[in-house]
């Protein structure tokens, strides 16, 4: 039996066939240091990594393609904007929606003196934004919010996030792990300073590459060096974009196969990806509704959400949930807090260990989510057995 994969909120599976073959086609042709001579196979790789750069940069309705720093994903472009905004005496807001590559850097800034707000989500797992804005003072530099939970799949309200950001000055940098490459974003639109994205998730390319999509006007201070292939007799690292924020020679591997799955999701279309996505979310919200013994976390409306729902089965630890799921069903998911404690924290399913995530992907049909409702329901009675 073919594996049924539902953890696509940690990473898509199975690729787009287009990114496989462009992947192999491009490394086996053009697999050299992209930009660093002057012979046409570098000047080739150093072309695709500039034409990524416009894609994204357009993707997300940025400003300047030279704003487009790449980096190894998500949590490596979060912790390069927040330690590069961020000084002793600062004051940060973050949401207690985060995933650890917002909470992390964030905890080890506060050790040296960086303060920092967390705003709870409300019943149905959205921040209010009024509740940001009342914690704005004089020294907040920084607002940094998830986009899309990735537990419980929540779209944050950014536009209205932004604006307040805007009116007060305030650095707004979004952390789109899990809405890139399901929901729009607009920079301009949604007054975004920084986007933090990763490429092994919904934009359908391989792990290992990610970046930044840097606003006009947002200085992030460089926290590392190296070598950029430009101007290599300068002692100190080179202060413009994207070289202020990229180190060493880059994923070239990783940025063919991102360039062939944003090509594959824009010809595809964005809106009809996630309205695929959405509609087998609701048949298995649905679904497991009807199952006595499961609860779900988050998911009574289904408005302004990603294809990421969390639940557990009653009396039952979510890693046997998960287990029975693999060994029985052949049903991959993730299980546990999902990096994002205090998420679990306000739901208090940390005290059972945390939840049962399913993650559905462009490549997920009904009959993956009928089998995967009669797997869980199967599951609920034998436990309710087990009780008797």
């Amino acid at each position: 039996m073919n594996i049924i994969y539902l953890d696509n909120g940690a990473t898509s599976f199975p690729k787009p066939e287009e990114v496989y073959r462009f992947m192999d086609h491009f490394y086996r042709n053009y697999g050299v240091n992209p930009g660093r001579s002057g012979y046409d196979l570098c000047l080739e790789a150093g072309n695709l990594v500039e034409e990524t750069r416009k894609m994204l940069t357009e993707f997300f309705n940025g400003y300047d393609p030279n704003r487009l720093c790449f980096s190894y994903n998500s949590t490596d472009a979060l912790n390069l904007a927040i330690f590069g905004l961020l000084e002793p005496g600062d004051h940060a807001i973050t949401t207690t929606l985060e995933h650890n590559s917002v909470l992390r850097p964030l905890y080890h800034l506060s050790l040296q003196g960086v303060e920092v707000d967390y705003v709870p989500f409300e019943s149905r797992g959205f921040v209010d934004p009024d509740e940001i804005k009342k914690r704005i003072k004089k020294n907040t530099r920084l607002v940094v919010v998830n986009h899309a939970s990735n537990v419980i799949g929540t779209v944050q309200p950014v536009n209205e996030i932004g604006r307040i950001c805007r009116e007060h000055g305030v650095v707004f940098v979004i952390d789109a792990s899990q809405s890139a490459g399901k929901v729009p974003i607009d920079m301009k639109d949604m007054n975004i300073d920084v986007v933090c994205f990763t490429g092994h998730k919904s934009l359908l390319g391989p792990t290992g590459i990610g970046g930044l999509c840097v606003g006009e006007g947002v200085n992030i201070k460089i926290t590392r060096a190296g070598g950029t292939g430009v101007r290599s007799a300068q002692r100190t690292h080179l202060e413009e974009y994207p070289y202020r924020l990229e180190y060493g020679t880059p994923n070239l591997l990783g940025i063919a196969g991102l360039h062939a799955g944003v090509k594959w999701v824009l010809q595809k279309g964005l809106e009809n990806i996630h309205a695929h996505e959405m509609k087998l979310t609701e048949m298995l919200v649905r679904g497991l509704k009807e199952i006595d013994g499961v609860t779900l976390y988050c998911q009574d409306d289904l408005t302004d959400h990603i294809s990421v729902i969390a639940f557990n089965v009653d009396g039952m630890e979510a890693q046997d949930v998960g287990i029975m799921l693999d060994v029985e069903y052949n049903i991959a998911c993730r299980t546990g807090l999902h990096c994002a404690p205090l998420v679990h924290e306000q739901l208090g399913t940390d005290r059972i260990k945390g939840a049962v995530r399913f993650g559905i992907g462009p490549f997920n049909t009904e009959e993956h989510i009928q089998t995967a409702i009669q797997a869980v329901r199967e599951i609920a009675e034998f436990q309710k057995k087990k009780k008797k």
